[in-house]
């Protein structure tokens, strides 16, 4: 007979199944997507106070919040009275609450037709909507800002740090969404001017942000696709999280115009997950299904990206993995390439 410490593959698998299935991220769905976290920055509140400020049924919400308390967001006292813990006050302040409602919604609405994918090849996501991902944002405004929210609050990826840029004198984040990545960057490194280059209706967003770093007088602001042109005269370019957003035929189209952009002596640095050999965990094999569910991209292998950018003209001088990052949980790896 199994124990509590010592469970049986069944207890295992049955855990697993429980905690993976769609009450555990809908529940964060809906406090993200109500902004409870925020309604409960100034101190205890509740449920029916909760309710009312969000347009809930009392008792439903309360049902939701309980839930969410056991997951660790939220303190629950006695009278239906919840209040912050630490994990509700990080959700309330990063990126992870947008990440969740992009997620819990369309993005979610797609996996209920997975078997599409596994038997296609394609993204369930343009089956069910009749149009792609990103045209999908394109015409919703709410959900594109919930995006580049997202990408505004989140995290620069730690990989970019393992980078010299002492020698550098412009960098062009191709793709680079509000500029997060190139603030960051040019923070660190006060002689480097940068450009950010992505669509008009994403940059948009991106003066509140590069203002906000002080940085703003040292970047040029270039709204425009990637498959058009890529903004020439970069002594380095960074494709951070973009290649994986598509299949090798686009993902060879951005890189080939990197590749026209690029002169002599410039190089180029790729951020994304790289999946390791061997049956063991790592989050871009997850990644990976979204990325074909939603988006019709992939995450690749050193070696699928090695080839990847052999056939855009482009040579891998370097590859440093995460455990070079070993106090960090991201898994990114950063890919340096030349002509």
């Amino acid at each position: 007979m199994s124990s509590p410490k010592n469970p049986s593959a069944h207890d295992q698998l049955f855990q697993l199944a429980f905690n993976s299935a769609p009450w555990t991220h809908q529940t964060l769905y809906v406090m993200a997507r109500l902004g409870v976290a925020d309604l409960l920055a100034d101190g205890p509140r509740g449920s029916d106070e909760l309710a009312a400020a969000t347009d809930s049924h009392p008792d439903a919400l309360y049902r939701f919040c309980r839930a969410a308390a056991a997951l660790g967001l939220f303190h629950e006292h006695p009278g239906r009275v919840f209040a912050l813990a630490p994990l509700g006050e990080a959700f309330r302040t990063g990126g992870v609450a947008q990440f969740v409602t992009l997620n819990g919604a369309e993005n979610f609405r797609a996996w209920v037709d997975v078997l599409y994918s596994v038997r296609t090849g394609k993204p369930a996501f343009d089956q069910i909507f009749h149009m792609a991902a990103f045209d999908f944002l394109d015409h919703n405004d709410e959900m594109r800002k919930v995006l580049h929210t997202m990408v505004g609050r989140g995290t620069v990826p730690p990989a970019i740090d393992l980078c010299d840029f002492s020698a550098d004198t412009t960098l062009v984040d191709v793709g680079g969404s509000v500029g997060t990545l190139v603030a960051h960057v040019l923070r660190a490194n006060p002689e480097l001017r940068g450009v950010l280059q992505d669509l008009p209706t994403v940059v948009d967003g991106a003066p509140e942000v590069l203002h906000r770093q002080g940085v703003a007088d040292r970047v040029e602001i270039v709204g425009r696709s990637f498959f058009e042109a890529v903004a020439p005269e970069g002594s380095t370019y960074v494709l951070s999280r973009v290649l994986h957003d598509w299949d090798d035929e686009q993902a060879l189209r951005i890189l080939g115009r990197v590749r026209e952009a690029m002169g002599p002596g410039s190089r180029l640095l790729v951020v994304d997950q790289v999946i390791p050999a061997g049956d063991g965990f790592h989050p871009g094999k997850f990644s990976d299904l979204q990325m074909l569910v939603v988006l019709g991209g992939r995450e690749r292998t050193i070696e699928e990206f090695r080839e990847l950018l052999r056939r855009a003209g482009l040579t891998i001088r370097s590859v440093r993995g995460p455990e070079a990052m070993p106090t960090s949980p991201r898994t990114e790896a950063l890919i340096e390439a030349v002509a």
